[in-house]
């Protein structure tokens, strides 16, 4: 991989782009990656990243004649071996094989997104997943509560005399103990721990994580009365939640963001590495990104468009986490159902690139489509929320429609006020950074003048000391140089370079004259030394 070229004002680039005759040969003809304008190319980057350097060609060749022929194989096999006799057995087993079928022409046909570790085939997979959830959930829309309930006992027999068994927090919040805060440490903390290192990473910006944070809280709060595990004791909601799990989580997230970002990614292919340890370590490395780019979600010269979308970012992750609360009490399903946790994995999986596709588009200008994966991602929201709201009439039938209009209020408010600070912040800082680099830049031309000031001192004191000297008395008509003891004449630099000042040095009897000439073509000495000759002529005389 090439070095990494950070890139400011799109910020979107995690690996250095690829020269045109690649991006041509590997993206795909029937792709919207190949209308050849360099949007398209900002767009191919996100929606359909190529691999920039191929070490085993093997895993990146196309085998769809024998991926064809294997499916077909399967087909037939399962289809004339297995017994027919059990309609449960037979609805499970024709999902199955849709489910697979359509997986297959995932890997052919669907974009892998901006990421091409560890093989974009993965990330086909991934969205092709998501793409299935966002079916189901639109096929659970114009069902029934009975019939979609008998189709989940049907897949989970366990839950048709499921009870709900929702932990109450709310209880008895004057009694803070030690004992009582660490009985609150349980499994959930530790899951909101990790939960906002990997927000952290997927983010990267301590305003909008902390936004986030905060705005949870409030969400909470609202829904409080229809949710009963929403209500926290004071302590509980701010030490324990938002100090402590998600500020470490934050924290620890960014640390690690930071220290990806001040690496430089250069890997070297798996055929040139000679020991056997070597090779298993780069094959493991494989699934770590291949690069990682610094992200500036409110560059100083943001657009109140940007604001807005950075706000709406806030508003939809609040809409993700109340789906999930809101799901799993309507269809009471515990927390460590495999459904659950089915779902927060793939919604995991697929907020990743869909958060770099929203990024590009709201921070690049030359990007001008949402990526597919963010698409079905805020398709998947909104269907979900479809979904909790038709067949949650029992709960929501509850619903005090102040707090929820409050609510919506806060959110809008205080999520724009926020990002808007966290954009005010940026910019005051550029500013200052501004300021300081030019005060930097001022002193360093001062002490560069001082410095080439006097080095022309030098130099001409140099050349002064270097030039030919010459005895007065050599030249003098009475002869005598040890009588002569001249002053020491003072002329400054201006007039030595004009050559209209003589120069007489004092030194050890020896007089250093000018470049004057009297009429008679000898050296014209100063008044000063005449006056001192003609004395010491006139006591000689006497």
């Amino acid at each position: 991989m090439k070095k990494e070229e950070k890139e400011d004002t799109a910020g979107i680039q995690a690996e250095s782009l690829p020269s045109d005759n690649v991006i041509t040969s590997r993206c795909r003809t029937l792709s919207s990656c190949s209308e050849g304008s360099e949007a398209s190319d900002h767009f191919c980057t996100i929606n359909e990243r190529p691999v920039d350097e191929i070490s085993l060609e093997f895993f990146y060749q196309p085998h769809t004649i024998t991926l064809l022929t294997l499916s077909i194989i399967g087909l037939l096999y399962s289809a004339f071996t297995r017994s027919d006799s059990v309609r449960e057995a037979n609805l499970c087993s024709g999902f199955y094989c849709l489910v697979f079928f359509f997986l297959i022409l995932s890997l052919l046909t669907f974009p892998n997104g901006p990421f091409t570790r560890p093989h974009p085939l993965i990330w086909r997979i991934v969205f092709g997943l998501s793409v299935i959830y966002f079916l189901c959930l639109l096929f659970a829309v114009y069902q029934n509560f009975e019939d979609v309930s008998e189709t989940i006992y049907w897949l989970y027999p366990d839950l048709r005399h499921s009870k709900p068994s929702e932990k109450e927090y709310a209880v008895n919040c004057s009694d803070v103990t030690v004992a009582r805060l660490w009985s609150h440490m349980d499994v959930f903390a530790v899951g909101h721990f990790l939960g906002w290192v990997m927000k952290a990473l997927l983010v990267r910006h301590y305003g909008i994580c902390w936004t986030i944070s905060v705005m949870w809280e409030v969400s909470e709060m609202a829904f409080a009365h229809l949710l009963p595990n929403f209500a926290e004791c004071w302590w509980d909601a701010l030490l324990l939640d938002v100090i402590l799990c998600n500020g470490l989580g934050i924290w620890l997230g960014m640390v690690i963001a930071r220290k990806l970002e001040m690496r430089h990614y250069r890997w070297e292919s798996i055929k040139d590495i000679d020991s056997t340890t070597g090779k298993i370590r780069r094959a493991l490395m494989q699934f770590t990104p291949a690069s990682w780019t610094h992200v500036r979600w409110l560059d100083p010269n943001s657009t109140y468009m940007r604001v807005l979308a950075v706000s709406i970012l806030v508003i939809m992750w609040q809409l993700v986490e109340l789906n999930s609360f809101f799901l799993k009490h309507i269809f009471v399903l515990e927390p460590s159902h495999p459904l659950c946790l089915y779902r927060l994995g793939l919604l995991s999986l697929i907020s990743a690139p869909s958060i770099r596709q929203f990024y590009t588009y709201v921070t690049d200008t030359q990007c001008q489509r949402l990526g597919t994966q963010c698409w079905v991602f805020i398709a998947i929201t909104f269907a979900e929320l479809t979904v909790g709201i038709k067949f949650g009439n029992q709960t929501f039938k509850h619903t005090q429609m102040l707090y929820i209009l409050y609510w919506l209020l806060v959110q809008m408010i205080a999520g724009i006020l926020c990002v808007y600070l966290c954009a005010v912040v940026a910019r005051r800082g550029r500013e200052q950074k501004v300021l300081d680099r030019s005060h930097k830049r001022d002193i360093s031309r001062r002490l560069a003048k001082d410095k080439e000031d006097q080095g022309k001192r030098n130099v001409r004191e140099d050349r002064h000391s270097a030039s030919p000297r010459k005895r007065v008395g050599a030249n003098h008509p009475h002869g005598d140089h040890n009588d002569l003891i001249s002053d020491v004449v003072g002329s400054n630099s201006s007039a030595a370079l004009n050559g209209g000042s003589n120069v007489v040095a004092k030194q050890k009897g020896v007089v250093k004259l000018g470049a004057s000439h009297d009429m008679n073509g000898g050296h014209r000495l100063p008044a000063s030394v005449r006056r001192r000759e003609h004395n010491v002529t006139s006591k000689r005389a006497v």
